[in-house]
């Protein structure tokens, strides 16, 4: 691996640690808290930064299928943060999550997760 994918690969862990306490702390309480709102931000900013030094460093096409696979993972989490800030800001913080938000916030980080777990698989088998 190349320079920028072992950056790009090292900043997906932090992501996948950033996510992973956000799903645990919105799946157990149903509410968006600060902490939650911090987690999931912080995932999304280093998934996109993992993602842009990955795309530099790979030698392979954008469109591949880990590609296709990360940039709809990627699409599905940026849709989840999307609609967690605005359900925040338009709810009183004690306001538990619609069933519908709290089903999408963990189909999509589920998605995240194979998309992950393929890539790591890629690199493995190289």
């Amino acid at each position: 691996m190349n320079t920028y994918s072992t950056i790009g690969a090292s900043i997906v862990i932090f992501a996948l640690l950033a996510y992973s306490l956000f799903i645990i702390a919105e799946q157990r309480k149903r509410l968006v808290t600060n902490y939650v709102l911090t987690f999931l931000t912080i995932g999304i900013v280093l998934d996109a930064t993992a993602t842009a030094f990955m795309i530099i460093g790979s030698t392979h096409s954008a469109f591949s299928l880990h590609g296709i696979l990360g940039y709809s993972s990627l699409t599905a989490m940026l849709i989840d943060t999307i609609l967690i800030w605005r359900f925040h800001r338009a709810n009183q913080p004690a306001t538990m999550v619609p069933k519908w938000l709290h089903l999408y916030s963990r189909s999509a980080y589920t998605w995240w997760v194979i998309a992950f777990f393929t890539g790591l698989m890629l690199v493995v088998l190289r």
